[in-house]
């Protein structure tokens, strides 16, 4: 199926575009059976963090996928899954395996110490609790999470334009392939590629090929508006968006924003065939929905990727400086 593209002045689904700059809170999860326990951490911390509250292991392990929490807060004595339990099953998985958990418990011995090190703890605190030191500690663990996740993400930026690189859109494009087909969601991909830039970078020179690519990029950060969204840089003057949960014409419209926005940057461009200006084509690939695992389908998130990238000359054929695409249907 090909998606004819919508023209200039078609209008642009807010949602996909809009920009999200403003800095979160820290996030907190607080797992206890006792409510009055959750109510005095609340107090505690609800000034100045987004608290999140389970009452259950069972429980916490779902609020904390589905939240991404920067810290738990996690009582030891639980009736089903103790504390250790709920613990360890965090740290068995890769989506929460890195988020500090801090015991919370009335009983602390060395034996109990140890054993929450061995299973992930980073910390303990003792009730009854004192409000300044579960301040100072979760402050003093919050920290440090902030600063491996800084030192984490730096394995998978791009120097050059600060985008996601390579490595990290293939690990995420497994991951919500996985999840699309155990869904049965819909999953667009974006490719971009900057129009004759070895003629751009021929002309003007490397160091100024390094600026375009950058200020490219800058607009594809900026447009991206979910937090599930992701921008990569793909490779050389190519760039790729992943767009979980997001059909054809939604990915069409995003993608047509997007090639509004890099030629508004009027970055000149005098070897280019078709514009004085630097220019964009773009090729939309996107999984239909109705196709899971529970369904027998076959196909593979490396093939969506090849769909997409093999046939973005497609857009070049055409003439560049446009947007096309198609549904790939397994």
């Amino acid at each position: 199926m090909t998606i004819a593209p919508p023209n200039n002045n078609s209008v642009i689904d807010s949602s996909l575009v809009a920009d999200l700059s403003a800095p979160s809170r820290p996030r907190i999860l607080v797992v206890d059976d006792q409510p009055i326990n959750i109510q005095v951490l609340h107090q505690i911390f609800s000034a100045d963090h987004d608290v999140f509250m389970a009452t259950s292991g069972e429980q916490a392990l779902v609020v904390c996928r589905n939240q991404q929490p920067d810290i738990i807060l996690l009582d030891i004595e639980m009736p089903g899954m103790d504390g250790y339990q709920v613990c360890e099953a965090f740290k068995a998985d890769s989506a929460t395996q890195d988020i500090p958990v801090i015991f919370i418990t009335a009983h602390i011995d060395a034996v109990a110490e140890e054993h929450g090190l061995d299973v992930g703890a980073v910390d303990f605190i003792s009730k009854p609790l004192n409000p300044k030191i579960v301040r100072a500690r979760v402050k003093t663990h919050l920290t440090l999470k902030m600063q491996s996740d800084i030192l984490r993400s730096w394995a998978y930026l791009d120097s050059l334009t600060t985008l996601h690189n390579r490595r990290y859109f293939d690990e995420r494009l497994g991951e919500e392939w996985a999840r699309a087909m155990r869904y049965g969601t819909e999953l667009s991909l974006v490719m971009i590629d900057v129009d004759f830039f070895k003629r751009y970078n021929d002309h003007y020179g490397h160091m100024a090929g390094d600026s375009c690519l950058h200020q490219v990029g800058a607009v594809i950060k900026t447009s991206m508006k979910r937090p599930g969204d992701l921008a990569a840089r793909y490779g050389g003057e190519e760039f790729v968006c992943l767009l979980p949960n997001t059909g054809a014409q939604g990915a069409v419209q995003f993608a047509e924003f997007l090639r509004q926005q890099i030629f508004a940057l009027q970055i000149e461009h005098a070897n280019s065939a078709i514009s004085p200006f630097v220019t964009a084509s773009l090729w939309v690939c996107t999984k239909s929905t109705g196709v899971s695992g529970a369904s027998g389908a076959q196909g593979s998130a490396e093939e969506l990727l090849r769909q997409a990238d093999g046939q973005l000359y497609e857009a070049k054929n055409a003439g560049r400086n446009q947007v096309c695409g198609s549904v790939f249907s397994l």
